[in-house]
């Protein structure tokens, strides 16, 4: 690390702790020569994801599309925001996981019904006939027989 006050190559840590909720490392550090004191941020480097959408296009993977398909489905539901984006979160975390830089919008699509279905399923039924486009009530209904036949 280069001091920003000289540019000596060599500094020693004297202090590390999270920050950002734990999504990165915040040193203090000293320069070897000089002897001031600068802060650094050291954060996990993140590849940037693509989703392929249904049409074939591709666009960059937007976390807050995510949460917000989420809060529709759970619009007037006693579901919490804060759940809401654990859930995203962990949408997130299993795409990064899973190592791929090409997301179909149906992977995603699925995470998203199977995480709302842990936590609302009214929310869930209303995600996935927007999702896998209901055609008319028998689609519907089939849909929540499975529901309820899993209880």
């Amino acid at each position: 690390m280069r001091c920003p006050y000289c540019g000596y190559r060599e500094s020693k840590v004297v202090d590390s702790r999270p920050a950002e909720e734990g999504t990165s490392i915040r040193r203090r550090r000293e320069c070897l020569s000089c002897e001031k004191r600068f802060t650094t941020y050291e954060t996990m480097e993140s590849l940037p994801m693509v989703v392929i959408k249904k049409d074939g296009s591709r666009q960059s993977f937007e976390r807050g599309k995510v949460l917000g398909g989420m809060i529709r489905a759970c619009e007037k539901r006693p579901v919490p925001l804060a759940d809401l984006e654990r859930l995203a979160d962990e949408i997130e975390q299993n795409l990064q996981n899973a190592l791929e830089r090409e997301v179909n919008t149906a992977v995603i699509g699925e995470q998203v019904m199977e995480k709302l279905k842990g936590v609302d399923e009214v929310a869930y039924v209303r995600f996935a006939s927007v999702y896998r486009q209901f055609k008319d009530i028998n689609t519907f209904m089939s849909e929540l027989t499975k529901l309820l036949e899993e209880k």
